[in-house]
């Protein structure tokens, strides 16, 4: 691995060990874990569980963590597999200050009256990008 692969590793890994907190539950419920791209990929009931009490208009299929992404199925995580590396790449730019910028574009777009999802700047490089991922 080249060194600026591990520091990309290291810089995002405080939300990585977010992601990796789930893994073991996940497995003892039945949920799969694959790595793809250098990024571990979680599905199941567990998974699916905590999508579903994430504070967003409607159940996210997928989130990533650093280099984690869960999802509430395998084919929830094939769908928005190009999304979520986009976001992937987003952390390993912004590191552990990609949470809180995230919240904060959101908040933003929200006071401005506009859709908190949509109109993150976050989310808007990863739907315009994402086609770019294969």
């Amino acid at each position: 691995m080249k060194l600026f692969t591990v520091l990309r590793y290291l810089w995002a890994f405080p939300n990585t060990a977010i992601g990796l907190l789930l893994l073991p539950p996940a497995l003892v419920s039945g949920g799969t874990v694959k790595r793809i791209r250098g990024v571990l990929e979680i599905s199941g009931r567990v998974p699916a569980w905590v999508l579903e009490r994430i504070p967003f208009a409607g159940t996210p299929a997928a989130l990533t963590l650093g280099h984690v992404v869960l999802g509430c199925s395998e084919e929830d995580l094939q769908r928005w597999r190009s999304h979520e590396l986009i976001h992937v790449r987003q952390y390993e730019r912004w590191g552990p200050f990609f949470i809180p910028a995230y919240v904060f574009s959101s908040l933003s777009a929200r006071l401005k009256g506009k859709d908190g999802y949509l109109a993150n700047r976050f989310e808007a490089e990863a739907f315009l990008r994402q086609r770019d991922v294969t």
